[in-house]
């Protein structure tokens, strides 16, 4: 099991020490609205917890540093619900690419940018080119929820404040859970696209609510499932990023 050191309690000579050769994982979530049942830290939490567990299960690389989960990020379709604090896109870029090139200043060789909200994830594909180019380090990001095999869990994974995520949070934070206010999404079904279409519809999100399927359906079984999937894929994805030569 690697040794999980968070970056915020260490010393500059003690992260100096070990950053060359060890893993860093920087968590990002959003402050944003998550329907009427579900706190606006859900993806931080979700994402923080899921980089936590996969950790301290990765096999490799002996020490892994985990950075504090950043809270915000690009979340403006959101902002009409209310209960939303934003970055803009280029705002979300420019913040991960600064933090990417303090990691490469202070001898960091290996990043892993564990994402826990869709709307963050171009930012993090631009931030993460870039900082490969710029500073010679390796650098990979993906979504945690796109990690899990599909066909693992007998739920729907894709969606917001839906039964993933209501579920996930019923197994680690139930205090942050309404169950009395989910009920379906008002919006119906997810509409199928061709395979390969990035879709932006005026007015859907108002037409969903503000969230996605059936979190009515969550319980916390479902969500120790999910849980368990994130935390086994992600501690995979860490072990083949921490074994590649730099």
């Amino acid at each position: 099991m690697s040794d999980v050191r968070h970056w915020d309690a260490l010393t500059r000579e003690e992260i100096s020490a070990v950053a060359a050769d060890a893993l860093l994982v920087l968590p990002l979530g959003t402050t944003e609205q998550h329907g009427p049942h579900l706190a606006t830290g859900t993806d931080a939490a979700l994402v923080r917890a899921v980089a936590e567990r996969a950790a301290a299960l990765a096999a490799q690389p002996e020490v892994v540093l985990l950075a504090p989960t950043l809270a915000f990020g690009a979340s403006d379709h959101h902002l009409p619900f209310g209960g939303t604090l934003s970055l803009r896109g280029s705002t979300m870029q420019a913040v991960l690419a600064d933090l990417l090139a303090s990691a490469a200043a202070s001898g960091c060789r290996r990043v892993f940018v564990l994402n826990g909200h869709g709307g963050n994830v171009a930012s993090c594909a631009a931030a993460v080119a870039e900082a490969s180019r710029k500073h010679g380090i390796l650098v990979v990001t993906a979504l945690f929820s796109q990690l899990i095999d599909p066909g693992e869990l007998e739920l729907q994974i894709a969606g917001h404040a839906g039964v993933f995520e209501t579920s996930l949070m019923l197994a680690l934070h139930p205090d942050r859970v309404r169950p009395e206010r989910a009920a379906p999404s008002p919006g119906g079904a997810a509409r199928r696209w061709p395979r390969g279409l990035a879709v932006g519809e005026p007015g859907r999100w108002q037409e969903l609510d503000g969230y996605t399927d059936r979190p009515d359906t969550a319980t916390a079984e479902l969500g120790e499932a999910a849980l368990h999937a994130a935390v086994a894929a992600t501690a995979a994805c860490f072990e083949e990023v921490a074994a590649l030569a730099v």
